[in-house]
């Protein structure tokens, strides 16, 4: 083969050499673009381009969230989401799960939001984005009927109370020196104390009345009540991504608060509205 065929086949080899490698860099280039356009992309964004918000809750905490006789998941937080949705303009997509479970799937990024009665804490507001508060509920003191040695908070110190793990129930007992067990749900709560297995338990008053409507002859009774509302919030991933999807959650809250939608979701759930704060506290 002769030098000038040789160094002609070279230059070739080495041209689709170079060809390849520019073929390579842009894909990768085009490659990079789309991923870091899909990291700043907000969650916001996200959630309109699918179309749809994913949102979590338990679906065994009667009225906030639980299925009826049909087995259809209900409930006061469950047609909160589907409001707050329809204000969004997209759909609602729920995924239930165990509440020990929820904020860490948020934080992930695998539920876009947390509707499940979730108070609001200073350890929450650390951690993760909350929405202004949608309802305010008190904290009371349930034990089984006859029990004559629990009348107050402060006579928790040493008893045993059950709540899931992470609740701020389960903290409050913990504050007045009580132990608590952990559970997966709230008919086990009140299990372990109709069964004397615990002392005690803290729950909402609102769930008490639920429950105990559904479940009249239940040995259960409140026996004191926190002097504090607690606010209830919607839980976002932190950081800034959130920060537009906080601010259209908290303009829905306040629309829905205006045109009496969950005075009425309250009442039909709870039997009294519960989206005010009590005159005599500060939010």
């Amino acid at each position: 083969m002769s030098q000038a065929k040789q160094a002609s086949k070279k230059l070739s080899k080495r041209n689709l050499l170079i060809i390849c490698i520019v073929v390579v860099l842009v894909a990768a280039a085009v490659i990079f673009a789309v991923v870091r356009n899909s990291n700043d992309e907000n969650t916001l964004d996200k959630i309109k381009s699918k179309g749809k918000i994913v949102v979590a809750m338990e679906g065994t905490w009667m009225p906030w969230t639980y299925h009826d006789a049909s087995g259809a998941l209900t409930g006061f937080d469950v047609e909160v989401a589907n409001a707050l949705a329809a204000k969004l303009g997209v759909e609602v997509e729920f995924q239930e799960c165990p509440w020990d479970s929820i904020f860490a799937g948020v934080d992930s990024g695998r539920y876009d939001l947390a509707i499940n009665g979730v108070d609001w804490t200073q350890e929450r507001a650390d951690s993760l984005t909350l929405s202004d508060p949608y309802v305010y509920n008190y904290p009371v003191l349930i034990v089984k009927e006859g029990n004559e040695e629990i009348k107050t908070f402060a006579d928790l110190n040493g008893k045993k109370t059950a709540n899931t793990v992470s609740s701020t129930y389960a903290a409050l007992a913990e504050s007045y020196g009580a132990t608590n067990q952990g559970v997966d749900d709230l008919i086990a709560t009140f299990e372990l104390v109709m069964q004397e297995r615990v002392d005690a338990t803290i729950n909402s008053a609102d769930t008490f009345a639920s429950y105990k409507a559904e479940n009249p002859d239940a040995p259960i009774v409140i026996v004191a009540q926190a002097d504090t509302a607690n606010s209830v919030v919607i839980v976002m991933k932190s950081g800034d991504e959130s920060a537009t999807l906080l601010a259209e959650i908290n303009k829905a809250i306040a629309e829905l608060k205006a045109d009496g939608t969950l005075s009425q979701l309250s009442i039909k759930y709870f039997g009294t509205d519960m989206t005010a704060l009590p005159s005599t506290e500060n939010k």
